[in-house]
Formats: structure tokens, C-alpha cells, sequence
């Protein structure tokens, strides 16, 4: 049976640019209807790397960071069950989904129908801080609060290879629902990180035609070709020499569909000169303020009639495709291969600089020593 400890441990991020400490807590007291996954492993992604470098605004320091993460129930209790009314208990393989709270109330929950948008969410991790308990995965523990939405990893499905897709994985299936894609089309991703490669398996597999990387270093590039790219374009190329490129790919068109994954707002502009006119771009990389972008309404959007969508957070039915995805496609998609560094929580800060200054393709916290 999973064992938790008198006291959890958890790495704690104090401010912004602060070096994150490792502190002891005491086990909480589980109210009826919550539960204590023990972690195996929770993901350090881009999102944490804009927390720490104060570049999101409405983080309620001092937090336990880690919103994406894998586990194993420690405790339950109550009656918990998932949306097939099957009960969880102690020993299962779980995930959740990191939104908590959203209200099913107000308008944008019942009218405009975006749960994303709902102002009464928060997001383990993100916006829990460490006075409202263990709510966050860069800890021994978690404690799963009433009414969270919890997910168990199938049989067959190791949880290094959902944990492998995690929160680009989550992103991707949100962002295939706003792209559309149609079989045969041509589609550019532009960046190359975890939400990108993501992308790009998830379009192949829907059938695009091309599915053309734009990005660095050179050995994402090559791991997007595993992901399922067709072709792959470095940054080392001018951007004209780009849009020369995928124009000389798509008949002299341009791409039909631009996913902008790589969280540069000039990458917003670029996919708007890589789309062909009647195109869609959809812009999933802009999650902190990195500044403004010049675009030319007239040239780049009102004479090519492109339609530009936005992608935002995630929700229940995100999370729930994403592990029935990767529990049947997980053997053939390498996202288990992305984790190219593991860190224990004394060495978090390691994890950050690594994932900032792009030496891992994706990192992970591990409660125990690093492998």
C-alpha cells in the first residue's frame, strides 16, 4: 500500500526570482470526499519558469509550484468516483486535472460555454498558495480537495509516458479542437517545445498532409520528425527565407493552418505571412506578457481573410481525450524520450534553469533522488 510520512515535503517558491526551499509539512487531515496522492512525478514546464520569473500575474506567494503531475492514491476519503461511477481507492494510478473550483454559474460557464474564462477557477500550482494547503505536485504529496476532477491512468498506459506528454499534451488536444484540422491540409507549428511536439503528433494523426516544424535547436527539430513532422525548418533561416519555404511547399500558397507554440510574440506576426489567404492561425504560446508585436491588419489579416483563434488553459474534456490518447497511442509516440532531465526537490532550481535555458526538452520533479 503507498505510504506517506508523518511530514511532506515540497519545494516552496517563496517570490518571484527566489530560489526554491524544500519545507516540511505535516500530513493533512483528510475532510470526506478529498483524498493524498503520493507523486511520482510532476513536470516543470514554461508555465513555471514565467511564475518564477514573476511574469504571471496573480500568484499568491508563497506557492507550491507543479500543476501537472501523476501519482499514487496514499488515502481516500469517502466515496470517490470517477465519470463512469467507478470508485477510486488506495493504490491507484491517477492524474487530475490541475483547474479546481469553476463554478457552472456564471456567464462564461453557462452562456459563452469557455469554463477557461470562468473568473472563480484556480489552478493547482498556479493559483493556490501554500496557506490553502498541498496544492501543489512539487511535493511528496498532494491533497486531492472535494470535488477535484481525478483521471486513472489505464493499464497499459505508464505514467512516464503520460507524464512525457503532460500539460503540451493537455494544450494540444485544446489546441486541435481550435485548428480544426482537416485531412490532407498542410500545417506549420511554429516552436518545437513540449506543447509543440505535442502538436504535431496530434496533427498527423488527424491526417494533415504536411505537418512542417519551424524552430531550434537542431535536436528538437529531428525529435519532431519522430513526433510526426514532415518536414523541418530551423530558425537559422531568415524569416522571408521561411515563408519562401513553406510557399515553395504548398504550391505557392502557403500553409492552411499556423499553430504559433513557441511563446514569441513576433511568432505571432510570422505565422500571419506563413498562412495562406482564408487560413487559420491559432496562437497557443502566449501565456505570459512577453510585449507587443507590429502586424498589418490590412496585409496580414483583412485583405487574406485568415481567421486568428486563441487557445486558453484547459478543461475536464481536454484532459480526459489527452489520457484516452496516450493510453492507446503511448507506444507509438515518444513522448516518454521529451524527459531528458530528473531532478529530486532539493534541485528544483536546476530544473527551472534548465527548462529556461532550454538545455531539457522537459523536466521533471521526482520526489526521491534524481536518475
Amino acid at each position: 500500500m503507498p505510504r506517506v510520512g508523518e511530514t511532506i515535503r515540497a519545494a516552496v517558491l517563496d517570490s518571484p526570482n527566489a530560489t526554491p526551499r524544500v519545507v516540511a509539512f505535516g500530513t493533512p487531515t483528510l475532510s470526506p470526499g478529498s483524498a493524498l496522492l503520493r507523486t511520482l512525478y510532476s513536470e516543470v514546464c514554461g508555465t513555471d519558469v514565467h511564475i518564477w520569473r514573476g511574469r504571471m500575474p496573480g500568484v499568491p506567494f508563497p506557492i507550491i509550484p507543479g500543476h501537472v503531475s501523476v501519482g499514487v492514491l496514499a488515502a481516500v476519503s469517502g466515496r470517490l468516483t470517477d465519470i463512469h461511477g467507478s470508485r477510486f481507492k488506495e493504490g491507484d494510478v491517477i492524474t487530475f486535472l490541475d483547474v479546481h473550483g469553476t463554478c457552472n454559474h456564471c456567464w462564461h460557464c453557462l452562456v459563452a460555454k469557455q469554463t477557461t474564462r470562468c473568473p472563480h477557477r484556480k489552478v493547482y500550482g498556479i493559483t493556490y498558495g501554500v496557506d490553502d494547503g498541498m496544492l501543489g505536485g512539487w511535493s511528496e504529496a498532494i491533497w486531492m480537495k472535494p470535488g477535484l476532477k481525478m483521471l486513472r491512468i489505464p493499464n497499459g498506459l505508464r505514467p512516464e509516458t503520460f507524464i512525457g506528454g503532460g500539460c503540451g499534451l493537455v494544450t494540444a488536444v485544446h489546441v486541435m479542437d481550435r485548428a480544426d484540422v482537416q485531412l490532407g491540409q498542410t500545417v506549420v507549428v511554429l516552436g518545437v517545445g513540449p506543447v509543440g511536439q505535442s502538436i504535431i503528433a496530434l496533427a498527423a494523426q488527424a491526417g494533415a498532409g504536411q505537418v512542417i516544424a519551424i524552430g531550434d535547436p537542431v535536436d528538437r527539430l529531428a525529435f519532431a520528425r519522430r513526433m510526426g513532422a514532415t518536414h523541418a525548418i530551423g530558425l537559422d533561416l531568415p524569416p522571408d527565407e521561411r515563408v519562401a519555404e513553406v510557399r515553395r511547399m504548398t504550391g505557392g500558397r502557403g500553409a492552411d493552418i499556423v499553430i504559433e507554440a513557441a511563446g514569441a510574440p513576433i511568432a505571432v506576426s510570422q505565422a500571419l505571412d506563413l498562412v495562406r489567404d482564408g487560413g487559420r492561425v491559432v496562437v497557443a504560446g502566449q501565456y505570459s506578457d512577453h510585449g507587443d508585436v507590429p502586424i498589418n491588419p490590412h496585409r496580414q489579416v483583412n485583405r487574406t481573410h485568415v481567421e486568428i483563434r486563441g487557445v486558453w488553459g484547459s478543461d475536464y474534456s481536454h484532459f480526459h481525450r489527452a489520457v484516452e490518447f496516450a493510453a492507446h497511442w503511448g507506444d507509438r509516440i515518444p513522448w516518454a524520450e521529451q524527459v531528458s532531465g530528473r531532478y529530486p526537490l532539493e534541485r528544483v532550481q536546476e530544473a527551472l534553469e534548465a527548462v529556461e535555458q532550454r538545455r531539457v526538452l522537459k523536466a521533471l520533479v521526482v520526489p526521491g533522488p534524481a536518475t
